[in-house]
């Protein structure tokens, strides 16, 4: 095992019913499970926005060179820019059992902990390869938490054969709530707040919530991991983001309560966001609060423009980073477009009920990917927009769409009342270009 290389780097478908709701006026879409070739990134893509959120964590991938590779790409980041994630690259004896791995591992992360000496809590990280050859990660975190006092090591898998790229981020954060402090039975309650947010959205939300009268509020992750919050029974659950079906139970099983919601996207499902959370801790009668409502009304009013623009275009949507769900709804009850097709990679029907309840019945609605049928599907419906993957814009645009990038929306600051403008812009834009290349 080479030293770390820094890098900033037709089955058919099955029906089933999404959940009913006794306060829901219309039904709810019929998901129609797909299932085949699909396209994707893995997760260890989610690393590049991990490592930035927590800036005392290390992020060290057990893979090969296209690992290494690929997250140099994805990051922009020069191998001698110290980054706070690497590859400690698999060779050919590692692969063929010929060298002890683990000693490998145990002489990797003694130098880089030497090297290193900022780096408070280290992600040992499961790739591809690592996770054919069996190499146990988690024994191996064990063991080097006996070894570096001053480094708490925790693993998780980012291998593209358990995860697309946003899971990475689940399996993550599912990992962290493990090393959580366990909350006093007999603590005042408090509403944390999970998922990754650019710091500028978790700021404002801090400020809204403490203006309400929310106090005791805390963020998964936390800034630093010397920071953790303590998890317990009294502990609300709010996510910001819709792939943590794993972290969600990780808090089910800690005895925290999940209050589920709209997800920040848009006015209204920010409003509707901070009402759960607000309610969650009791303080339901502020969701008219004077920094709310104001807050509430600017956003409306800067969708004004983008729905001119949008309103009556129809949009297709490409499984790839389960945020398909929330961006159709804001999308279709926020600024008029049509849905041709809603696709996501999993669907978690309890996170996502809120969500379902207000997309238009009939719209197609799949979970997973038949990618060849999917596409056949896409050219007939010819939508306005399409939403894919990086893999799938070129050859798409080949065939006459006009397509937006699905990555773009995980690395933009979309969520709350001050991005409800750019994110309706980020479908603006497309359009735009279209008009602008065929004068």
């Amino acid at each position: 095992m080479n030293a770390p290389l820094d890098s900033g780097m037709n089955m058919g478908s099955q029906p089933i019913t999404a959940p009913q709701s006794a306060d829901c006026k219309t039904s709810t879409p019929v998901i129609q499970r797909e299932e085949g070739q699909r396209d994707v990134f893995c997760g260890l893509t989610s690393i590049v926005w991990l490592h930035r959120k927590i800036p005392d964590a290390f992020f060290l991938v057990i893979g090969s060179r296209t690992c290494a590779h690929l997250l140099q790409s994805a990051a922009g980041v020069m191998i001698f820019a110290e980054p706070r994630f690497a590859t400690a690259i698999l060779g050919e004896r590692d692969l063929a059992g010929m060298a002890d791995a683990h000693e490998e591992i145990d002489r990797v992360v003694a130098e880089l902990v030497n090297r290193r000496p900022d780096i408070k809590m280290l992600f040992l990280v499961g790739s591809c390869p690592s996770e054919v050859i069996k190499l146990d990660l988690d024994n191996a975190a064990d063991r080097l938490n006996r070894s570096h006092e001053n480094v708490r090591v925790l693993s998780f898998s980012g291998s593209g054969i358990e995860t697309t790229f946003t899971e990475g981020e689940d399996a993550c954060l599912k990992t962290l709530v493990e090393a959580c402090p366990e909350a006093d039975a007999n603590a005042e309650p408090n509403l944390l707040i999970v998922g990754c947010l650019a710091d500028i959205i978790e700021d404002q939300m801090r400020r809204t919530f403490h203006a309400c009268g929310v106090k005791r509020l805390d963020f998964l992750p936390s800034k630093s991991t010397s920071e953790l919050p303590a998890i317990g029974p009294n502990t609300r659950i709010l996510l910001a983001q819709p792939y943590l079906g794993e972290t969600l139970t990780a808090l089910n099983v800690r005895g925290a309560q999940h209050f589920p919601a709209l997800f920040p996207m848009g006015a209204e499902g920010t409003r509707a966001w901070f009402a759960a959370g607000l309610a969650a801790m009791d303080q339901q009668d502020q969701i008219d609060h004077p920094m709310l409502k104001a807050a509430y009304d600017r956003a409306r009013y800067s969708l004004e423009k983008a729905r001119q623009e949008l309103d009556g275009k129809s949009i297709f949507f490409f499984p790839d980073s389960q945020l398909e769900i929330p961006l159709a709804r804001f999308l279709s009850q926020e600024l008029g477009m049509t849905l041709k097709e809603v696709s996501s990679p999993y669907i978690h029907q309890q996170i996502m009920q809120s969500e379902l309840q207000l997309l238009p019945s009939d719209v197609e609605l799949r979970e997973g990917q038949d990618l060849e049928a999917q596409s056949d599907r896409c050219v007939a419906s010819s939508p306005d927009i399409t939403v894919c993957g990086l893999g799938l814009a070129n050859p798409l645009e080949a065939r006459g769409l006009t397509t937006k990038w699905s990555i773009e929306l995980v690395f933009t600051p979309i969520q709350g009342f001050e991005q409800a403008c750019d994110l309706a812009n980020l479908f603006v834009r497309p359009l735009d270009r279209r008009t602008r290349l065929a004068v």
